[in-house]
This record gives structure tokens, sequence and C-alpha cells, in this order.
């Protein structure tokens, strides 16, 4: 189980929980395509569950999501507006925010250095840990409703996609592939899609798995995809 978390306090009496994970080395990606590679990320701290309407309403002042509740996770957001939010939500609390790359997001969904090898982010039964359409009647719900993963996070397999801060490219796993062991990873440096992770409420179990790897344009928004967010260490000096 993780060994720390933090609560950074927002306006409006909000609260955005966070869980440390400790970096380590993993098989990115899925076994099957033929193109898993070794990756080494370092230790970073990762939202417990996806942003949601609440905290996303008490920074921008807006909430334009479809399924609409104060706990469940913002959506109908894009990726450039994403990073407006983060902007702002910087200023307000003197923290720095991004979102995670793909390996953070996927090493944080797999549990990390206490994964178990689950199918799904937190279990081999993803109605134990996700919402998707045999369970979740067509709609978001509430973050942390269902289990946990190892380190404690949750939501990682359905309820809503996450963007993620890469650029996508369809053969850039190929490329690392030939690097051996690739150390944090940044992503393709370009690209006209960004990448989303996890599935969602409207998705079967295959696109829940934490290796399923999609995308969309950064300035579409749909009901379907939300994020969650890292929190950057104090800056040294």
């Amino acid at each position: 189980m993780p060994l720390s978390s933090e609560t950074i306090v927002i306006p409006s009496n909000q609260t955005i929980d966070f869980i440390h994970v400790d970096g380590g080395e993993f098989l990115m990606g899925d076994k099957d395509d033929g193109n898993a590679h070794r990756v080494k990320v370092s230790s970073f701290d990762i939202g417990k569950y996806p942003v949601t309407q609440g905290q996303w309403k008490a920074i921008t002042g807006e909430n334009a999501s479809r399924f609409k509740g104060e706990s469940r996770p913002v959506e109908m957001v894009f990726w450039n507006k994403v990073q407006d939010f983060i902007l702002q939500l910087n200023k307000a609390t003197g923290k720095q925010f991004r979102l995670p790359t793909e390996a953070e997001w996927e090493y944080a969904a797999r549990g990390g250095k206490y994964s178990q090898g689950y199918t799904y982010s937190g279990s081999d039964k993803l109605k134990q840990v996700g919402w998707y359409t045999e369970n979740s009647n067509d709609e978001t719900h509430d973050v942390g409703l269902m289990l946990a993963n190892e380190l404690g996070i949750h939501d990682m397999s359905g309820n809503v996609y996450e963007w993620c801060a890469d650029w996508y490219d369809e053969k850039y796993y190929e490329a690392c592939k030939k690097k051996g062991v690739v150390e944090n990873p940044p992503g393709s440096d370009r690209g006209a899609y960004r990448v989303v992770r996890g599935g969602g409420s409207f998705d079967n179990a295959l696109y829940c798995r934490p290796s399923y790897r999609d995308r969309d344009r950064p300035d579409n928004h749909a009901y379907d995809i939300g994020f969650r967010l890292i929190l950057l260490p104090p800056s040294v000096g």
C-alpha cells in the first residue's frame, strides 16, 4: 500500500488528494501486439481520483459536463482547456500541477512497484474497480465508489478516459522498443492527437485495461474524457 499521500486545498473548500508513487521499471504496453517495451519512471505524486466537477467549477466558475454531479468526474473538457485550468490552479494554490505522461499514467494504473499484474487497475474483475457498459447505466458516476488499486488510486479503469500530456504517435512504442529500457519517455514531439487512457462508462472491458491507448484531438471535448493531475515537488532554490 502507498506510504504517503497529500491533500491540496483549493478555492470553495474543495480539496484534491494525491498519492505518492515510488518510481520503478515496468513493461509498458500490450504484450499481445508485439510492442511492449521496458520503461523506467521517476517517483511522482498523482491524483487519487479524476478531477471532479466540483473541483473544476471551483477554479473556472463553470461546468459544461453532460452528466452533472459535484463528485462525478468532469468531462466535456478538451485538452487545451485543461491547460488553462492547470494554470489557474497553479496560481490559486501556489503549487505546480500538470497532466501525467502516458508512461506515468500506465505505471500508476498497474499499481507501480506494488503491482499484482491484474487485468484491470486493481482487479481481474472489472466490476470491482470500474464503471463500464455492463454496470454504468450509460452515465458517469461519483469518483471513488469502486475499489482502489494496489496504490490506493481509484477509477483508472472505466468511468472516463483521461487526458495525458503526450502527443499520440501510433509508431512510438515500436521506436521505444528498439532503445532498450527507456527512462521517463515524454512521448512524440508532435502530432494531431493527444493520448487518452483508461476507458469509460460507455466502453466494453477491452478498452479499460491499463495497457490500452487511445487518442483524441486536443481541441475536441467529449462526455467520456476527463483527466487527473500530477503534483510537482516544490522548486529547489
